[in-house]
């Protein structure tokens, strides 16, 4: 493997990474946050190894957004492993190459174990911290932005709609307007932007009447 990194999930939500190899693996996983796609979150919600060897020419494309840009940034073949404990999903593993080529059946072996060591040590890690927070050891490498999960509750809260969808909304409008996930939740968060039932809105300026 050229490069991995460990994805922590809640839900149907990506919370953020808790490390990465280098700065490719550091991008898969932005990728994979700000669109909610991607080998780690199939690996994530279908609790089964999801392997793609050959990125650039799929067998079968899935990842309409984040292929581009993953094999731009030079990542060949990607794979992600679930990481679970008893029933208990957290996260996933994510493992790229810069060629393409699929893995040999002892890598894949070696990859299932790293995925379960990976997941008993997040949890070690995370059971002396305090109730509802999270544990300093892992939060000291990780790139969690909360930023986003505010702005998913006050985005959910001005249209009356589940978080998840709520997440959803914030990133197809990062996405339809080029931007990064973590600046679009900043400016919902800082009140300069806000959503209504019908289309993402500027708050209105001095001369403009409020709702």
């Amino acid at each position: 493997m050229t490069g991995a990194g460990i994805m922590l999930m809640s839900g149907d939500m990506p919370r953020g990474s808790v490390c990465s190899t280098d700065g490719v693996s550091r991008l898969i996983e932005q990728l994979q946050y700000d669109l909610g796609e991607g080998p780690c979150v199939d690996a994530y919600r279908t609790n089964i190894p999801v392997l793609e060897p050959n990125l650039a020419i799929p067998a079968a494309p899935r990842w309409v957004a984040f292929q581009a840009s993953a094999v731009e940034a030079g990542a060949r073949g990607v794979f992600g492993f679930p990481m679970t404990v008893g029933a208990a999903r957290i996260g996933a593993l994510n493992l790229y190459r810069d060629r393409p080529g699929a893995l040999t059946d002892d890598q894949h072996a070696d990859a299932l174990v790293m995925a379960e060591v990976a997941a008993q040590t997040v949890l070690l890690l995370q059971a002396d911290a305090p109730p509802g927070q999270l544990a300093a050891e892992l939060e000291a490498g990780a790139d969690f932005h909360f930023a986003v999960h505010q702005a998913a509750g006050m985005v959910a809260a001005q249209l009356e709609i589940p978080v998840a969808q709520a997440l959803v909304r914030l990133r197809a409008h990062a996405f339809g307007h080029g931007r990064d996930l973590v600046d679009v939740a900043r400016d919902v968060v800082a009140r300069t932007l806000r959503f209504d039932n019908t289309v993402d809105r500027d708050p209105p300026g001095e001369d403009e009447p409020t709702a």
